[in-house]
């Protein structure tokens, strides 16, 4: 695996470990006006600093909702806790991917992991929050994207917040279900809705700004924020034009010998169909059609039996 430069530093966040809501790192603030409950979430990963170090900082300036409620938690602390920045990889999570596990089935069953058991500690917040932004960063350099999952609505909430500029539709894993997909996030009937932004690759120093200014713009849209507070915050620069990728397949390393045909670091279009992607032993992996997106492809670490990366189709709206 390549080393990569680790620019950001993970937060001391013993000094919000007690929480008025009886659930250590988890802090929930009321406006006393009604509005959308509203959570944002950093940490789901042990190596995800850049969502740390947002929700740090809302915590230290003491932001407060102009409406309805604000909830700011950090999830896998355990992981957190753990990560060492001699071993970056090491700590994504101690048991089990704390992203595949919500799902009532799983959450209610007895099955028993470090992350299990901190997710039943947060699933009462996750199943009151109206809108809920996870935050995430990547193994390799990427460009960042908004994850929206499938449905029309997320993918409105995605265009509304306005960054970053490559949206990603998809149905979620196949190994689990993510926090952003979990019940009325998921249900098209439902006005719940949830977005998850990857910033970047996990430790370079522009993931902070993306997840930061990210995050204004989410919280200002929602509509809980001061809009001279969250105008003070976010960046006067007008954002790139957006556009929407829908993701079609999965290709999934089969052997040993998978590798890149160029070098890839992800949304790079592919432009006809044919052309070569990658290698699997004897098998060519070629664009399934026209102007094929490339989704965060894993090039310097792909596993067998895993995704090396997903396609994705151009849509307009």
């Amino acid at each position: 695996m390549n080393r990569i430069a680790i620019e950001l530093i993970a937060p001391d966040i013993d000094s919000h470990r007690r929480s008025a809501t009886g659930v250590d790192f988890v802090h929930t603030f009321e406006s006393g006006r009604p509005g959308p409950h509203v959570l944002v979430n950093a940490v789901t990963h042990g190596n995800e600093i850049c969502g740390a170090l947002v929700i740090d900082r809302l915590l230290r300036t003491d932001v407060r909702p102009a409406r309805g409620t604000l909830t700011l938690s950090f999830a896998n602390i355990e992981a957190f806790f753990r990560f060492d920045p001699k071993r970056p990889y090491a700590t994504r999570f101690i048991d089990e991917d704390f992203n595949r596990v919500w799902n009532a089935r799983t959450l209610d069953g007895p099955r028993d992991s470090m992350e299990l058991r901190r997710a039943r500690q947060l699933r009462p917040f996750v199943e009151a929050a109206d809108f809920l932004l996870d935050i995430h960063s990547m193994l390799e350099p990427s460009p960042p994207v908004m994850i929206c999952g499938p449905l029309d609505k997320g993918i409105g909430l995605a265009f509304d917040v306005a960054i970053p500029r490559d949206i990603v539709s998809d149905e979620g894993h196949a190994n689990g279900t993510r926090m952003r997909d979990f019940e009325g996030f998921g249900d098209p009937a439902s006005p719940k809705n949830a977005l998850l932004v990857e910033c970047g690759q996990h430790w370079e120093r522009a993931a902070e700004q993306v997840a930061w200014q990210t995050t204004w713009r989410f919280l200002r849209h929602v509509g809980i924020i001061d809009p001279e507070t969250a105008a003070r915050e976010i960046s006067s620069q007008a954002p790139q034009p957006q556009r929407l990728v829908r993701v079609t397949d999965a290709v999934v390393a089969r052997t040993p010998e998978f590798r890149f045909a160029r070098e890839f670091s992800g949304m790079e279009v592919v432009a006809h169909q044919g052309d070569v992607i990658a290698y699997d032993g004897e098998e060519t992996v070629r664009a399934p059609y026209d102007n094929c997106v490339l989704v965060m492809p894993v090039p310097n670490n792909v596993k067998t039996g895993l995704t090396a990366v997903r396609l994705g189709r151009i849509e307009t709206r």
